[in-house]
């Protein structure tokens, strides 16, 4: 009976230690701090949803093929309602191969204000270009019951920290020139650096759609 207790309190107090050596299952969000010529954007995303989107991103930052191009684009719907663009252009040496189309039916995420987006021709065309929502928009969600193309775009990550930045651009002056008249940027916002950023330990998976800024 003495031994079975000895045996006992040896388990309870080695308890302690055995939670603290048990690893943690790695997270699944992953930030990026854009430093621009504007100020600093930070994105945040969660690999398992759109994984596949997701990863092609962090091979263009991790790889540093960002680093130097610049949100070039900014499409106004309305006031405070629209996008802004960023991305490789198809440059040569920076462009990836064009991957899986992951559509919002599928990931479970929407266009909300904020949501990162991968820009596409065709289903399966998206490669090296994204989008930032500036306001809700639903219509780029995918809608299966809409004929023809019906698959949207791929929301794959949200604004966490500088959507005053992304509204500074928005706000930029267009000129006449380019392959969508009106909407290219006269001084297009440079990407000086993209890069990975440590992830709180309290960090919520699915953060909330950042807050429009005040006009």
């Amino acid at each position: 009976m003495f031994r079975r207790l000895i045996a006992l309190l040896l388990c309870l107090f080695a308890l302690p230690a055995l939670a603290q050596t048990t690893p943690r299952p790695p997270s699944p969000l992953v930030r990026v701090e854009m430093k621009t010529t504007e100020g600093n954007i930070v994105l945040q995303f969660d690999k398992t949803k759109a994984p596949v989107t997701v990863a092609n991103f962090l091979h263009y930052v991790d790889q540093k093929r960002l680093d130097g191009v610049t949100f070039y684009r900014t499409v106004k719907v309305e006031e405070n309602f629209g996008f802004v663009q960023f991305g490789v252009r198809n440059d040569p040496k920076r462009v990836l191969p064009p991957i899986k189309h992951e559509p919002t039916s599928e990931t479970g995420l929407k266009h909300l204000n904020g949501t990162v987006s991968i820009a596409r021709l065709k289903p399966g065309s998206a490669s090296g270009d994204f989008t930032i929502m500036m306001g809700d928009q639903p219509s780029m969600d995918a809608d299966p019951s809409k004929p023809g193309d019906n698959l949207g775009y791929a929301a794959f990550g949200q604004v966490i920290e500088g959507m005053e930045v992304v509204k500074k651009i928005f706000d930029s002056p267009t000129g006449p020139a380019g392959p969508f008249v009106g909407q290219m940027l006269a001084a297009p916002v440079k990407i000086v650096t993209a890069r990975r950023v440590p992830v709180p330990a309290a960090a919520p998976a699915s953060p909330a759609p950042a807050t429009p800024p005040a006009n």
